[in-house]
């Protein structure tokens, strides 16, 4: 990665630690408090990201080996997960599964859209332009349910104890171990879909332009045969 590149995305990844930060302390403003916060998958998925760009702009800095992009690419999906289902599912007058959304304070309301809106679009971006391509498989797409699916069984057995649910899609009180079940799985083949939209996504950027390659250097195309590349490269050497 050329030192332009690698200071783009550091800065990038700095405003993605800054918005969680941001995002987390301002809706903790309002009356739910940290601790509060932390069961939600919201939460746990800007946490990640923010640890994850926070090591990468590292990474950047330091021109060292960045994580693999199968990480990258796992941390990307649920914070895409967070945007999609929050903008789509809960705030949604239309879906069955709408929450009520709250009147809230000025800073609470930043907060809220800092977690779910601008966090989730910040990081698409960085995977999408600073990220090694063509290193995603299919494979990738089953794996990263797991987080997901741990999450549903952490929901379940903390609603028991506690008898609250984050969501209501996973609110066992309300729609039953039956009920819950058939939103899970429904709700486990979009996301899975959604992570082979990123390996397809992936496999396309990769074929539209050159990767950064894993020690910081750009990858040089491939010279075509009998072309004027072709020529000046092996003029080079």
């Amino acid at each position: 990665m050329t030192l332009r590149r690698r200071r783009l995305a550091t800065a990038l990844r700095l405003a993605i630690v800054v918005s969680v930060v941001a995002g987390i302390v301002l809706t903790a403003l309002g009356p739910a408090t940290v601790t509060g916060l932390l069961p939600y998958f919201t939460i746990q998925s800007n946490v990640a990201v923010g640890l994850f760009a926070g090591y990468a702009a590292w990474c950047g800095w330091r021109d060292r080996l960045e994580p693999p992009s199968a990480v990258k690419g796992a941390v990307t999906l649920y914070i895409t997960i967070t945007g999609v289902v929050y903008h789509l599912v809960l705030a949604n007058p239309a879906s069955p599964f709408a929450m009520v959304q709250p009147e809230r304070a000025l800073g609470e309301a930043l907060g809220n859209q800092f977690l779910h809106t601008v966090v989730p679009l910040l990081a698409v971006v960085d995977w999408a332009f600073f990220d090694r391509r063509g290193r995603l498989r299919p494979r990738h797409a089953a794996w990263w349910l797991a987080f997901p699916l741990a999450y549903l069984g952490f929901a379940l057995v903390r609603g028991l104890i506690v008898h609250r649910y984050p969501y209501p899609f996973v609110d066992a009180g309300q729609l039953g171990y039956g009920g819950v079940s058939v939103s899970a799985v429904g709700f486990a083949v979009a996301f899975w879909l959604l992570g082979l939209l990123l390996v397809g996504v992936d496999r396309l950027l990769g074929r539209a332009g050159t990767t950064a390659a894993p020690g910081g250097t750009d990858d040089v195309a491939t010279p075509v045969p009998g072309t004027r590349s072709d020529a000046a490269a092996t003029t080079d050497r």
